[in-house]
């Protein structure tokens, strides 16, 4: 009999006061949600989505800039 160990991702604390939520693709958030992949937002911040934001929660500051500016010219990390 064999067991396999699969590695856990590193998951980091975010340490910048409350809750930020993030502006990310709709279609990645679900299967994020589903199958627990990681999702990248607008700002670069990678994470698997765990909580949907209520109306009134706090954003991500960087995210809402570039969302509110139509950036066209950010590209996401291919990594």
């Amino acid at each position: 009999m064999t067991t396999e160990v699969q590695e856990r991702p590193e998951v980091r604390e975010a340490d910048t006061g409350p809750e930020m939520f993030h502006y990310v693709d709709k279609t990645k958030m679900t299967e994020s949600a589903v199958l627990g992949t990681y999702v990248e937002a607008l700002c670069g911040f990678k994470f698997p989505v765990t909580k949907v934001a209520k109306p009134g929660s706090p954003v991500c500051q960087a995210c809402k800039e570039i969302y509110e500016n139509d950036d066209l010219s950010y590209t996401p990390d291919p990594s």
